[in-house]
């Protein structure tokens, strides 16, 4: 298959950090490469680095998936984004793969075949040991559950004044023992609230805030049986019992659509690399979240670069609000033009009819248009010709985005939460630019 040329925002995009991304710029000068060709398959190159044989670079476009005989540690590499970066720019010309590409692509497809044939070959799990296993696992997450509720109680009774003096070690532990129960999401919410004491005046307010709604959630997950089918998945879900690709792929809502992939943010936690991405639905209005992870330095998913847009089955996980989506199938990416987003009241109306559904609802797409920096009460803000405005999220990098407006209305694209806005994406003109 063809693929037309990436942008050079889609490219910058693949760099794991913003080090390498100046890196990548920097190996596009043409003088560093020799042997630099594409196909329809594969881009290559060879390129000079310090020592005295250069590195063979080369990029599969249909995953992407990069290789590179350099010692980085990063994917992609350095040369791999200097190579797309000139590929993008129309400087690489066409010619037949040289041995060394030849021989990675026919070893990736047959990696690929051989592990479509072994999972064509697994038989089914046991489904009578899976479900005694499930079984027991909700017995826990039952005692956990009925534990921190008891200890929530408590320490409503006790007062939360206590807390300062060593009540966030007290936290912690308490969501150690919801990890040993195997209720990831318990244990994570007393991480977030014991993140939360001292910090700030206000800081009693947002701990009850998060320990109410911990409370809530043990509360409703000891009362699964009773709940709507949809709030219980959600429940589950929040309580941190996953569900199956597969499950999704057989049986998740789907919704075919083209769809604006409005943001892009990596994050990284506990080893773990986790990679959102915002869709948002150009015909139906549906929004999505399509969640990639990956240890340290690996590479993450790229088939939803941030400002394109790209026709794609979503296939959705169940809930009272299906958010979180698997992507089924997909066609080639390209670059958004300016699209028309929503008014402050708009977004947060909707916003609230999504807390309505999932009180648990940590962050909320938003496209927004019309909006412009401005200070309000010594911060800056987003406002709108109404008067209306968005706070930003504490240590968010103002620049690049007062640079695109320069005193003027923008469009953008980010998450709504509790702290405020993350923008992640705006439009100079047609062109999208990352925050």
């Amino acid at each position: 298959m063809s693929h037309a040329r990436w942008s050079t925002e889609r490219v910058i995009g693949l760099a794991p950090d913003a080090a390498s991304a100046r890196a990548g710029r920097a190996q596009a000068a043409p003088v560093r490469w020799s042997g630099a060709g594409a196909s329809e398959a594969a881009v290559w190159g060879y390129c000079q680095g310090s020592g005295k044989k250069p590195y063979q670079t080369c990029v599969e476009l249909a995953g992407p998936a990069f290789r590179c005989s350099c010692p980085s540690r990063k994917f992609p590499c350095k040369h791999a984004l200097g190579l797309l970066l000139r590929w993008a720019g129309g400087e690489l010309p066409e010619e037949p793969e040289p041995e060394f590409v030849t021989a990675w692509l026919a070893e990736r497809a047959d990696r690929a075949e051989r592990t479509e044939q072994r999972r064509e070959s697994t038989g089914p799990r046991d489904p009578e040991a899976a479900a005694k296993r499930a079984e027991r696992r909700a017995d826990r997450v039952s005692a956990g559950a009925t534990e921190l509720r008891e200890w929530l109680l408590d320490q409503i009774r006790a007062g939360l004044a206590g807390l300062e003096r060593g009540g966030a070690e007290e936290l912690r532990r308490v969501a150690a023992r919801m990890v040993d129960a195997q209720a990831p999401g318990l244990a994570g919410g007393l991480r977030r609230a014991a993140g939360l004491v001292g910090r700030g005046r206000d800081w009693p307010s947002r701990v009850l805030a998060e320990l109410s709604l911990l409370y809530l959630l043990a509360e409703a997950g000891a009362r699964l049986d009773e709940l709507p089918h949809a709030l219980a998945e959600t429940v589950r879900t929040r309580l941190g019992f996953n569900t199956e690709t597969a499950r999704v792929l057989s049986s998740g809502e789907r919704v075919s659509d083209t769809w604006l992939v409005g943001g892009v943010i990596d994050e990284e936690r506990e080893q773990l690399v986790t990679r959102r991405s915002w869709l948002f639905g150009q015909r139906s209005g549906r929004v999505a979240l399509v969640l990639a992870f990956a240890p340290p330095g690996q590479p993450l998913s790229s088939v939803l670069p941030a400002g394109h847009v790209l026709p794609a089955e979503l296939a959705f996980h169940p809930g009272a609000l299906p958010l979180r989506a698997l992507v089924a199938d997909h066609g080639p990416p390209v670059p958004a033009t300016r699209p028309d987003g929503d008014t402050i009241e708009a977004a947060l109306a909707a916003h609230a009819r999504a807390m309505a559904a999932d009180p648990w609802l940590d962050r909320w797409p938003v496209l927004l248009s019309g909006l412009r920096p401005a200070r309000h009460g010594g911060e800056l803000v987003l406002s709108d010709v109404d008067g209306q405005v968005l706070p930003l999220v504490p240590g968010f990098d103002p620049w690049r985005l007062l640079a695109v407006s320069a005193g003027a209305m923008v469009t953008l694209a980010g998450e709504w939460g509790a702290a405020g806005l993350r923008p992640l994406l705006c439009w100079d003109g047609d062109r999208a630019v990352r925050l």
